[in-house]
């Protein structure tokens, strides 16, 4: 059989054209460059959501509101505040329908410094059973200390207004107050703390949070220890405190001289060091309120580590961060566990410079964190316009409401 062998023919150029692909090119994943302007154009957006929100958007979707009335005594009012798992709660005037403050854990600290500075442990435990909430303001003016404003908003003002007023105050927590259509009294709605503001920000600000990666050393965000403490008093250089101006204490330091610090700083927590100035632990205004609740008014007498020894076993601990951290990190820690201070620590660079990790550096409050998310003046904004909102209608009551 005979076997013909063509020459190949090379295909028409036509017939190799692709047909157009109908896939989606994926986006990319490298993250955008982090700068300056990026973080300061987070924040702008974070302060005009804010300014567009009011204060009935914070609340959760089912809280309680715990109200004490001013002729409750200390003791029941204490036992009320630690069964229901709060610190704080409004105070209500029954004789004339009308609110009347704030009762907060430092009003007690202040309470217990009275009586310690005037009286014995039988009369401080027998007045602390008949003591009356209405007359807690009057503990304070003896004692000196500043009374708290009695500012409160509606809950239909924006939510960057009512964080203005927390920083203006220094307050904690702002009472949300509307008023009965019927009898024109007041009514307490709730309480917008700090916390539940900032809690609000990192849930609904996710993609500006992730543009906060400026660090929290770098933004200047909250107390650290001082390069140039003042000079000690040469009658009692024993009191020199190397980490001015930040209170702290150690296991063998007296609760009651903690209890001092807390009245006279107005501070609800102290760091617990060694000898090389390491964080070990955290005391605060709550510990104490424990020991009072119990009745173990001699307890204040004990030491520090001494008292922890009570402390209830769901402390949640010390939170910890060091100052390299950023600020979207610390904000995204809101988002998940209740937090209402940092504890600033030496870390891996601090370390490598010859300091020692895990050694005090600073401390980080709510209040330093909103100071800075909500400024002094914001981007974009005029003093003017700042002088203009702080001049805005806040509902300002009379000091003596409660008395």
């Amino acid at each position: 059989m005979n076997t013909t062998l063509l020459p190949s023919v090379a295909p028409s150029p036509k017939t190799l054209k692709r047909k157009g692909s109908t896939r989606r090119r994926a986006p990319s994943h490298i993250p955008p460059p982090q700068t300056q302007e990026t973080h300061d154009t987070a924040l702008h957006a974070i302060r005009n959501l804010l300014k567009g929100r009011t204060s009935y958007d914070a609340f959760p979707v089912s809280f309680r509101l715990i109200v004490l009335d001013t002729k409750l005594n200390v003791k029941k009012a204490l036992q009320c505040l630690l069964l229901n798992g709060v610190v704080s709660a409004p105070l209500w005037n029954s004789e004339k329908s009308k609110f009347a403050g704030m009762l907060t854990v430092l009003d007690i600290i202040h309470l217990i410094q009275y009586y310690y500075d005037t009286a014995n442990y039988e009369a401080a435990a027998a007045d602390v059973e008949t003591f009356r909430l209405e007359s807690i303001r009057d503990i304070e003016r003896s004692l000196g200390v500043a009374t708290p404003p009695m500012l409160a908003e509606h809950p239909n003002s924006t939510l960057y207004k009512a964080a203005r007023v927390l920083i203006q105050t220094h307050a904690r927590r702002l009472p949300l107050l509307d008023y009965d259509t019927e009898t024109g009294h007041e009514v307490i709605v709730s309480v917008l703390t700090q916390y539940r503001l900032l809690k609000f920000i990192s849930i609904n600000c996710t993609r500006e949070i992730q543009q906060l990666h400026l660090s929290l050393r770098k933004l200047k965000i909250g107390t650290y220890v001082s390069s140039n403490p003042p000079p000690p008093d040469p009658e009692n250089p024993e009191t020199q405190n190397p980490y001015y101006p930040i209170a702290t204490a150690t296991l063998d330091t007296p609760v009651f001289d903690v209890v001092h610090m807390f009245s006279e700083r107005a501070i609800s927590a102290v760091p617990i060091i060694d000898q090389d100035g390491v964080v070990v632990n955290l005391y605060e205004t709550v510990d104490v309120i424990t020991l009072v609740r119990l009745g173990a008014y001699q307890s204040l007498d004990l030491t520090i580590s001494e008292a922890l020894n009570q402390r209830s076993p769901d402390f949640p601990g010390v939170v910890i961060c060091t100052a390299g951290d950023s600020l979207g990190t610390l904000l995204e820690l809101i988002k998940k566990r209740r937090v209402h201070r940092l504890v600033v620590v030496e870390g891996d660079e601090e370390e490598k410079k010859g300091g020692k990790k895990g050694r005090l550096l600073g401390i980080i409050t709510l209040s330093d964190v909103l100071r800075y998310v909500i400024g002094e003046v914001g981007i974009g904004e005029s003093v003017e316009e700042i002088a203009a909102l702080s001049a805005a209608p806040s509902t300002l009551l009379s000091p003596d409401v409660i008395s």
